[in-house]
């Protein structure tokens, strides 16, 4: 049938392999109108299955939570016409509703889009329609109690002006038909391929592949399929492939372990397909918490429902990690970033229904694993599911509407109402588990508006005691997952359909239905088995286990043989019983183990493979090539051959070679056994006859291919009188400008010998041959020089002799002028340790097979006899020459197997062997370099060490210690000793004496080198190191015998500015005794030394020049005696003082006044204070000094200055200035103004009062408090009185005045003797007496007490008053006398009286004499 369509881009088969989008309208046409009805039912149920999202049935209420109550509709329409899609919403608060787009949210401020909201009605218009807008719409709901989403299709078309009768005419796209193509056979070329990748958990991979095709036709471009484990990959969010121009890309964007896999890119054409492969590895990323497993992998979705769904994924390796305890599910509404956890405790195994979904909402679920130490990262989210009726399209059918357009819709929206369901049949159990049952019946033919539900009862088998199972959510779909059943229970299930107008009859019990027993993990896989692969990789094989249970796959580990250090080969289950391992290192030994797994976790790990060291498999080599003839007889032939360019792995080992007439095609072979060198004499030839020879090559992998047969090769002897032809050229030191040639002489060497050989060579490809040299060589090397930097050349060679230039060669291979990466010469140097010649290579590239070959002249060295020495270790190798002559020259080189063509060389002559020799010499017999010459150390216990170190010393050397010329002893008590490796030679003395003194020499011999190093100790030299070996022997015996001083006397100075004596003492008893002194005068301190603890302190009070000087502690016991001194002068006394100054100036608080009556004090309290501290007084910046007019001073708890008999210019600005090493603290006072008047005032006032108190009234002495006189007796009462101008004195009885008569007498005789004279005393004399003692400035009075006894009587016991003397205050105010010149009046004779004395602080100490005179 012929047809055609306005052309276009549509593919037909992609579209409908790819589409994700509903057609919900159907073009139709006159010609199609037979078979619509059948088309548009298969299409429709096609399409609901597919879109199930699309209905939304829910019953439910969610309480103030959204609620859609009209959902989005799919649409079709037209291309440049609008569309606008609704849905209505209700919910408090009101919910807030967001448009995605594909799952992007929409860009509403473009003005591409117009969105309305009134009143919980929401809408989307797209005002002109493109192609572009053909995607997936989701409206999502939202408020504080949750959120609801809808989705709906819309399909735009272009628009179409065929004939309705085309066939095509439903499509969404027009497409131009094309004729059909003959296609030819395109065949691809791989240029670049993509090898492993080996990445971790969030990263991101990318296969590339290039390619050339042949043909390259515009319109045949092959397809490029990827494939993950033989499945199809797609464009989607985790995988990303671009294809076009020779080149496809696959990209993984973000890594999870489901991504690992064998990745295959299969270009498909109609010819056929060409594919390459490789293994991406993805390890697990770093865990949340240390310790805690990789995530699970590979989430599926089981038997999905209205309310519920089966999610199942695949248990992480677990080789380094503590076991699974189990898993947790989360799950999230598609449209929200809302995960919320689905069970509570985790489980066990991996597979978990989740119940409560909503109906017609889509959700993504994850999984998490939990062991010991934690939780792991979430797994790779679920593709989106929907929670829908899988039965749900039986209930639609398609209905036309006139022409274009058809309906789809339920059939209970057409049938009449009121009547109840009929009963369900066909139950049965779809799945079954350990605690859960999924049923699955018939439901009944039903036609009503009604809405239709299901109950399901249970009970166990046979006991006919029915159970409903869901009293709290009706069922609505024909399937129904049972949970909770015991373990191992049979069961019985029967299900009855309802709706408001009633129930049915229960439907047939379903047979006895027993729920599955846990059958544990698997058991261990069986033997395992490596084989190596290529250099990198080894194939794994394995027996399965004997009990799989459920087997999901198998992880499989590797180990370096000897370690215990087990890492994952691969991150996700292996289902086959072989895998390749990749990215191993080449030339290590590994050994691997497999384990299997299932739902329930991992098996037992099998048993280990047999160590295998990673290289490459062998296989046949290749075949030789280039048969030449070197000589003939008439009889025999000679040929020889160039060995295989690929080997295989293995070493060849022999050869094997056929023959044939030319003509025919039968090949026999020549010899038995095989031949083992490439040149061979085949014998037994026909003279005269034509022959063509093949060879194979033969290795422990088998037998290579043929090679290319030779040339025609004719049977006729060679008379020529030049030689045969050289061969097996081979290159090496391929350099970018040279190279050297090696060959083999001719076998055929004409009329006379060979006398040289000419080296030829050409540009590949061209023949046109230079000479490289004029004159020939007789060796069978040449290095070519003057080559151009990576060109390719060809070489051959001709041999001389004396009738000429001989047959050339056959061509060599081409080699290209470029020298390898990293490419080194030979060096040859003189070993200085040994004297040995050396030459060295350092290779850049090596392999477990490679070894070096050593040449001189480019011939092998085989002669070891004469100590020649090969040493190789890792890259590097040494030819060395421990007794080389001066034959030992020439050219020695080395190559390299197994590389490409790895090579050097070096060249010495004979004259500078002849000064490698002598330096060789200088080597081996050295004067002993030294690093130090012979010195002494005094050790322990008074022992002399006597040492030297030399540059380096070796393990044979000998030497001897002299002490004036006589050999030391090295026996005990002494001790010799040397060390290799820091050179050092030592000669320990036990005991050093005066009869030491001399010189001590040590003699050196080492190889053939020798020294000698010389001490003199005489004079002061030796009297100091006898002196300290003295006192060490001296300490000794102090430490280890008896009590001693494990710490000596230290002065230290408290917080507090208190000064201590501390010391420790050691290796005490009881009976020990500790003693303090100063100046050898013992010191009882007031608390005992504390001998318990070890620690014993002196408080030294009042810390000052005085208290210095030596002090010395002791301690002693029957074992003996130490004592430890120190002397507290100079700069420990300095030290002491400076740590005063610090702390005492730190708590200087600031400068306070005190009048005397002397002149204004100004004080400064501090922690303490001797005049030994840095302190300096200032008045306005000027230094005060210690004067009659300043006087400085203090006590233990502050610093004083005293301005006497101040003045006017003595006001200003006074500052104390407290200086340490470290620190200046100054305090500062203003003394003027109001502060000094107030202060002057005060000074006055003293000042008068002192005054007054020094020249008033005074009794000086004399009189007595009590007197006792009998009766008739004469009592006299004189003192001494004073004063100035002179007192006044007057007597007082009982208070009362004396009047003086013949019996009282009262005198005054020079003004200072007062007497009182009572004549005959009588017992009325008794009393108190009173004498008053007074002038101006006051006076005082003191009482005296009298008692009369008579004559006879008991003399009685007076008491005297309680206040003898009484002060008597002088009369205000008080003059002083003023002095007669303008001069100030010196100060007092008599000293001031001393100011109070301040309150005693923390440490504080009696004060410090004053320095005021």
């Amino acid at each position: 049938m012929s047809m055609w369509m306005r052309p276009g881009n549509y593919n037909h088969e992609y579209y409908h392999k790819h589409s994700k989008y509903v057609v919900k309208d159907y073009s139709s046409s006159e010609v199609v109108q037979d078979d619509y009805q059948h088309k548009a039912v298969v299409r429709i149920q096609g399409v609901v299955r597919k879109k199930m999202v699309e209905k939304y049935v829910r019953e439910e209420s969610m309480i103030r939570g959204p609620k859609f109550l009209v959902r989005l509709r799919s649409h079709t329409v037209f291309e440049n016409t609008p569309i606008k899609i609704f849905c209505t919403v209700e919910g408090f608060p009101m919910p807030v509703v967001k448009w995605y787009k594909d799952g992007v949210i929409l860009d509403i401020s473009s003005g591409k889009y117009l969105v309305e909201d009134c009143a919980g009605i929401h809408s989307l218009e797209i005002p002109r329609c493109s192609t572009d807008d053909t995607a997936q719409y989701t409206a999502v709901a939202g408020n504080i109690h949750g959120q609801a989403s809808t989705q709906a299709s819309i399909i735009v078309k272009r628009f179409k002006q065929e004939e309705e009768s085309c066939v095509y005419a439903w499509l969404p796209y027009t497409t131009a038909m094309l004729p059909k193509i003959h296609y030819t056979k395109i065949n691809i070329t791989f240029l670049e391929k993509f090898g492993p990748v080996f990445a971790t958990e969030g990263e991101s991979a990318s296969l590339t592949a290039t390619m050339t095709l042949n043909p390259n036709l515009a319109n045949l471009q092959p397809e490029a399929q990827w494939y993950r484990d033989d499945t199809r990959l797609s464009d989607s969010k985790w995988v990303k492939i671009d294809t076009g121009r020779g080149v496809t890309t696959l990209t993984l964007p973000h890594l999870y372990k489901d991504d690992e896999g064998l990745y295959t890119l299969r270009m498909v054409t109609k010819g056929g397909t060409a594919e390459h492969s490789a293994f991406i590895s993805v390890a697990d990323g770093p865990p949340p918490v240390p310790g805690a497993p990789g995530a699970p992998m590979d989430i599926k979705i089981h038997d999905a429902n209205r309310d519920y769904v089966i999610v199942s994924w695949k248990p992480p390796n677990t080789t380094t990690e503590g076991p699974i305890l189990g898993y947790f599910v989360d799950k999230c509404e598609v449209g929200t970033e809302n995960w919320t956890q689905c069970n509570d405790h985790p489980i066990k195994i991996c597979k978990y229904p989740v119940s409560g979904l909503f109906e017609g909402h889509s959700f993504y679920f994850r999984v998490r694993a939990v062991n010991a130490r934690g939780i792991s990262k979430p797994s790779r989210m679920s593709d989106p599911i929907a929670a829908l009726d899988p039965t749900e399209f039986e209930r639609l059918h398609a209905m036309k509407l006139g022409g274009k357009l058809d309906v789809v819709s339920y059939h209970d929206d057409l049938e009449a109402e009121g009547k109840p369901p009929g009963a369900p049949s066909g139950m049965y159990a779809s799945e079954t588990d350990r605690t859960y049952v999924v049923l699955s019946w018939k439901a009944p033919a039903y036609s009503s508006k009604a809405p239709m539900w299901y109950y399901i009862e249970k009970c166990i088998a046979d006991s006919g005691a029915w159970q409903r199972v869901n009293t709290q959510v009706p069922v609505r779909s024909p399937r129904y997952a049972v949970f909770d059943l015991a373990e191992g229970k049979l069961y019985q299930f029967r299900v009855l359909s309802a709706n408001m107008y009633g129930t049915s009859e229960p439907s047939e019990p379903t047979g006895p239905i027993q729920t599955q027993e846990l059958k544990g993990v698997p058991s261990a896989p069986g033997q395992v088995i490596a084989t190596r692969e290529t250099d990198t990789s080894v194939l794994i094989q394995w027996a399965p286990p004997k009990e799989p249970n459920n087997l999901i796959g198998y992880y499989i580990d590797q180990c370096v043989k000897g370690s215990k250090d087990w890492d994952s080969a691969n991150h996700k289950p292996h289902k086959s019983t072989k895998f390749v391992v990749s990215g191993l290192t080449t030339g290590e030994t590994y050994v691997f183990r497999v384990q299997a797994i299932n739902e329930l976790g991992l098996s037992d790990e099998s048993q280990e493979s047999s160590p295998l060291s990673v290289k490459a498999a062998l296989t046949a080599p290749s075949a030789p090539y280039d048969i030449a003839l070197l000589n003939c007889d008439g009889h025999s032939m000679v040929l020889n051959w160039k060995k295989p360019l690929h080997s295989g792995g293995a070493k060849i080992k022999e050869y094997y070679v056929d023959k044939r007439r030319t003509g025919t095609t039968v090949w026999r072979e020549v010899h038995i056994p095989p031949v083992t060198e490439r040149l061979y004499k085949v014998e037994g030839l026909t003279e005269g006859a034509v022959y063509q020879f093949q060879v194979y090559a033969a290795t422990l992998a088998g037998l290579g291919t043929a090679s290319k047969h030779s040339a025609d090769l004719t049977c006729e002897a060679w008379t020529m009188p030049e030689p045969g032809p050289a061969y097996d050229l081979r290159f090496c030191e391929v350099r970018d400008d040279s190279l050297v040639v090696e060959w083999e002489k001719p076998v055929y060497a004409g009329s006379g010998p060979i006398t040289g050989y000419h080296v030829e060579y050409a540009k590949t490809g061209t023949s046109d041959w230079t000479t490289a040299n004029e004159k020939a060589v007789c060796h069978h090397f040449l290095k070519v020089t003057g080559l151009e930097v990576s060109t390719s050349y060809v070489f051959r060679v001709r041999a001389v002799n004396g009738s000429g230039v001989g047959m050339a060669s056959l061509a060599s291979d081409s080699v290209v002028a470029k020298a390898l990466p990293g490419s080194q010469e030979v060096s040859c140097v003189v070993d200085e340790k040994s004297g040995d010649i050396v030459f060295s290579f350092e290779s850049c590239q090596m392999n477990e097979e490679s070894h070096f070959v050593w040449k001189k002249n480019y011939k092998e060295i085989t002669d070891f006899s004469k100590g020649v020495v090969i040493k190789t270790e890792g890259s590097q190798s040494k030819l060395i020459f421990k007794n080389a002559d001066k034959e030992d020259f020439g050219t020695f080189s080395v190559a390299v197997t197994k590389t490409d063509g790895v090579s050097g060389s070096h060249s010495i002559s004979a004259e500078e062997l002849e000064k490698m020799l002598a330096l060789s010499y200088d080597i081996r017999h050295p004067i002993i370099p030294l690093k130090s010459e012979l010195a002494y150390k005094i050790l322990e216990r008074g022992r002399m060490r006597f040492w030297l170190q030399a540059e380096e010393i070796s393990t044979n050397v000998t030497y001897k210690f002299f002490a004036n010329n006589k050999e030391l002893s090295g026996a005990d008590p002494n001790k010799m000793g040397h060390d290799v490796s820091t050179g050092v030679i030592e000669f320990i003395m036990d005991h050093f004496t005066e009869e030491n003194e001399g010189t001590f020499t040590c003699q050196i011999t080492d190889g053939g080198g020798k020294g000698q190093s010389s001490l003199v100790l005489i004079g002061a030299a030796f009297k100091a190191a006898l002196a300290e070996a003295e006192y060490q022997r001296r300490e000794y015996i102090r430490v280890k015998e008896g009590p001693h001083f494990s710490e000596f006397l230290s002065l230290q100075v408290g917080d507090d500015c208190s000064v201590t004596l501390v010391c420790k003492v050691a290796n005490l008893k009881k009976e020990s005794q500790f003693h303090w002194y100063k100046e050898d005068t013992e010191i009882i301190p007031d608390v005992k030394p504390d001998l318990g603890s070890g620690v014993c302190k002196l408080p030294i009070k009042l810390f000052s020049i005085k208290t210095a000087g030596i002090y010395k502690a002791t301690i002693s016991d029957d074992r003996g005696k130490d004592m430890s001194q120190i002397d507290i002068s100079g700069k420990v006394f300095d030290d002491a003082i400076n740590k005063i100054n610090h702390l005492a100036g730190a708590s200087a608080a600031e400068l306070v006044i005190n009048c005397t009556a002397t002149g204004i004090q100004m004080q400064c309290h501090m922690k303490y204070y001797t005049s030994e501290m840095n302190v300096t007084w200032l008045h306005s910046e000027s230094k005060l000094s210690h004067s009659e007019k300043i006087v400085i001073g203090g006590t233990a708890a502050m610093a004083t200055m005293e301005v006497i008999e101040p003045l006017e210019r003595d006001k200003g600005m006074y500052s104390i200035v407290i200086t340490d090493p470290e620190n200046t603290h100054k305090r500062t006072l203003d003394l003027s103004g109001d502060v000094y008047e107030k202060a002057f005032a005060e000074f006055q006032k003293l000042k008068a009062e002192a005054y007054a108190e020094k020249n008033r009234g005074k009794v000086v002495g004399g009189l007595p408090d009590v007197v006792t006189i009998m009766e008739k007796k004469t009592l006299s009462l004189t003192c001494t009185v004073c004063g100035d101008p002179k007192p006044q004195v007057s007597w007082l009885k009982n208070g009362a005045d004396v009047e003086p008569d013949d019996q009282y007498v009262v005198s005054l005789d020079q003004g200072k003797f007062a007497s009182l004279t009572i004549k005959g005393v009588s017992m009325d004399d008794s009393g108190r007496y009173t004498m008053i003692v007074q002038n101006k400035f006051g006076g005082e009075s003191v009482d005296i007490v009298v008692s009369v006894y008579r004559h006879g009587e008991k003399i009685p016991e007076a008491k005297p008053t309680l206040t003898p003397k009484t002060i008597i205050p002088p009369k205000l105010p008080i003059e002083i006398p003023q002095p007669k010149t303008a001069a100030p009046s010196p100060a007092p004779s008599s000293p001031s009286p001393a100011p109070p004395k301040a309150a005693g602080g923390r440490g504080m100490k009696s004060p410090t004499p004053t320095r005021r005179k």
